[in-house]
Order: C-alpha cells, then structure tokens, then sequence
C-alpha cells in the first residue's frame, strides 16, 4: 500500500496548472494526464464505478459499503473532493521537491544560488513544525500541495478502506475537479451522479483547520476607453486612461485591501492590469463574509466607475461585475454533524480542531448551492500559490488517518 506522501510526491510531478480568463473546462489540456493516472490508479486500488470525465476532466469513484445493513440502516453517501489544478501564480512546471527531515527550527535555504531563503521570522508557523520532516520546493515552482495534498489523502484513505473491509461504513463516493484556482472546479460536476448526501472537500491549510464559512465573492472586469494624442499638442485632448485606472484604484478604500485584511474582513483585490494611454483593462476581485457587505462593496466600486464617467465622459470606464460563489455557512448549519464528526475525528488521532473561517473559496462553497453540503477540510499545507510553499510528511499521513476515522464515524444513520 501506497502512502499519502509516496502517492503526493508523484502527483506533483505533473503540471496541472488552470488558466485564468479561459471559458472552456478545464482550461488547459495538461490536467488530464493526472486525471487519467488517478482512474487508473483507482481501478488498480479496487475502487468501483471509476468514471473519467474525458470531455471536462472530472475523476469519480465509489468505495463500496462494507455494512452488509448499510441499505437497512440507511447509512448515509459520504464524498470526498480535492481539485487536481494549481494555480496560476507562479509556475508548477518540473517541481523539485525536497524532504528536510528532522527540521531544526531554523530559516530554510530552497535556493543558495539564488538566495531563495525562507525564514522563520517572514513564516513562524515553521517553528510549529520542528523535528518533523518538511518538504519544500527548490524555490522556482510552487509545491503544488494545493491541492495535491488533498488528492493524495484522499487516494491513501481510498486504498486503505478497500484493504480493511473490516471497518464498516457506507458507500463512499471520490470525486477529483479540475480548474478549482480559476473558478470552475464544479462547472460540470456531476452532482446528481454523485450521488451522496453530504461530502467533504479536502483542500484547507495547517493540520486542525475546518472551515464552513467563506467569503461571498464577485469578479470585476474593467476597461478604460482613453483617447492618445500627440504629447506636444496633448493639452485638453488627451485622457491617459492607465492615469484613469490609477485614480479608480486610489477611490477604493485604502485599507480594504488583501494586505491589511485578516478573519472575516472582506476587500478589494486588483489581481492585474495591462494598460496603454489609449486602454487599460483590470480585473479585480471583491470578496467578504456577510453578504450585506458584499452587495455594499459591489454597490461602491459602480459608483466609483459613475464617478469617472461623469468627470472623463460617458463610456470611459466599463466596468462588468459577476458574482462567482457565495458563503456556505447557512447550508451546513442544517448539517452541523459534519462538523462535530470531524472535530471528534481530529481529536481521536491527538489534533486539536480550529474552525475558521475560509479566506477564499473552495469547492465547496459551490456544490453546496448546488444541494450538496460540503465544508473543508486541512490538507496540512501552508504558504499556497508560491515558492515558499510546503507541507510536512507527519501531516499528510495524519490527514488520511483522519478520513478514514470520518468514514468510520458515518457507519450510523444520522439525524
């Protein structure tokens, strides 16, 4: 039997990285070669109904119930769900991983030519992994634990399930999503096909946390129509509409930003921007917990944009708001089990749960309006979407024990 850690080494070495401001599903081609390894290996491990979604790249699978009274006792269809996308933001191409086993407490060097260093001071939470065994990047790639991590455990809990069919428990159903970074992970799941009444997406950070509530979030694309001119002869002409951009960005306020922003404050995120004195096109994201503050952000940033327009005239800025997920928290409130289930099996194996809020989405937040519940929970990865990315051996395998005691838990009728 594969372990967590064996199983995450090899998946990193595919580049599954998603691309942004691309409609198709999944937006690149690559994520298929994982997907097609992980049915594969499904098949191999014994897992039944394995399904490989060729067209838009989505892994499922089910563990069968081994209660032989599952259908009697009306257990429930328990799902665990990890995306096989990376993101974006730096490359996941030809990752060097790098196990630092017995970690001593001090700065980690991930690049000497470099000078990539990763200090303790920048990221203390690697003093709360001292004496276990990190692996790290070579500080040109990200990991990739993100979430790869999440698959991983998922896949070891898999193979350990159908190599104990002493433990009793219901049907489990797997489901592995492309394209979770930029958006569409749950485009085209099969919700129906899957079949369960709750599930779980593997996809958080440090070992302990569980998260239900995530931000309401919206996507904002924005273009400045500006008109070029000769400098010489400029006066009263021109309107330089990278100037433009940069006075919209100063209207926004100062400290609703990423960088000042921590539990369930929400913000106004400028992800990029591409400009010439004649157009610059933006893309921003406004994200926050409590929708009434939600719907207040989106209702500023339009008139900040009516602003511009009556000062530069009507059409300079273009401005298109769409919302892309919503917060969860009132639908799994009605289920809290899955909470109380998984706190009760974190703490079974000596960790102590954190419920926390999710600073992003997941997932989860998704499938859960699309009728199916589905908080998150820790992959035990930290500093995700960059080079400083890394997670612990002792982690991995830890979570995967965790999966399997939530499936043992669920080998009642719930409610």
């Amino acid at each position: 039997m594969k372990t967590a850690t064996e199983r995450f080494l090899r998946y990193i070495t595919f580049d599954t990285q998603s691309q942004d401001d691309c409609e198709q599903v999944p937006s690149t081609q690559k994520q298929h070669l994982l997907a097609k390894e992980l049915a594969k290996e499904l098949e191999e491990i014994g897992a039944q109904e394995v399904r490989y979604d060729s067209e838009h790249c989505y892994v499922y699978a089910t563990i069968p119930a081994t209660d032989p009274e599952a259908e009697a006792k009306k257990l429930p269809t328990l799902g665990f769900i990890a995306h096989m996308d990376t993101s974006d933001a730096i490359s996941g191409e030809n990752v060097k991983a790098r196990l630092i086993e017995n970690y001593d407490g001090t700065d980690v060097v991930l690049n000497e030519e470099l000078g990539v260093v990763m200090k303790t001071k920048d990221y203390p939470h690697l003093l709360d992994n001292k004496g276990k065994t990190l692996i790290v990047t070579d500080g040109t790639t990200l990991l990739g634990a993100d979430d790869k991590a999440g698959v991983a455990e998922i896949m070891a809990m898999a193979e350990y399930l159908l190599e104990h069919r002493e433990i009793l428990h219901g049907k489990i159903r797997i489901g592995f999503t492309p394209d979770e970074e930029v958006g569409h992970g749950v485009s085209f799941f099969d919700v129906e096909g899957f079949g369960c009444d709750w599930a779980y997406t593997t996809d958080g950070g440090a070992i302990g946390e569980i998260e239900y509530e995530n931000f309401n979030a919206a996507a904002a694309k924005v273009k400045i129509n500006g008109n070029s001119i000769h400098p010489g002869t400029a006066k009263g002409k021109m309107i330089n509409s990278q100037l433009v951009a940069m006075e919209l960005q100063e209207m926004l306020p100062a400290f609703e930003n990423p960088a000042y922003t921590e539990g369930y404050e929400g913000f106004y995120h400028l992800t990029d921007m591409t400009g010439t004195v004649e157009e610059t096109v933006m893309n921003y994201i406004i994200r926050d917990h409590d929708r009434a503050k939600f719907e207040a952000k989106k209702e500023f940033f339009g008139k900040v944009v009516d602003h511009l327009n009556a000062k530069y005239g009507a059409g300079t800025v273009n401005a298109t708001v769409k919302d892309t997920y919503y917060n969860m928290v009132e639908l799994i409130k009605p289920h809290i089990h899955l909470i109380d289930n998984a706190v009760a099996a974190m703490r079974e194996h000596g960790v102590e749960p954190i419920i926390m809020p999710i600073r992003g989405g997941t997932d989860g937040a998704m499938l859960s309006y699309k009728g199916l519940p589905c908080p998150n929970l820790c992959t035990g990865g930290y500093n995700f979407h960059g080079k400083f990315e890394y997670i612990t051996v002792e982690a991995l395998e830890k979570i995967a024990q965790i999966l399997v005691s939530i499936v043992n838990i669920y080998d009642k009728p719930v409610g």
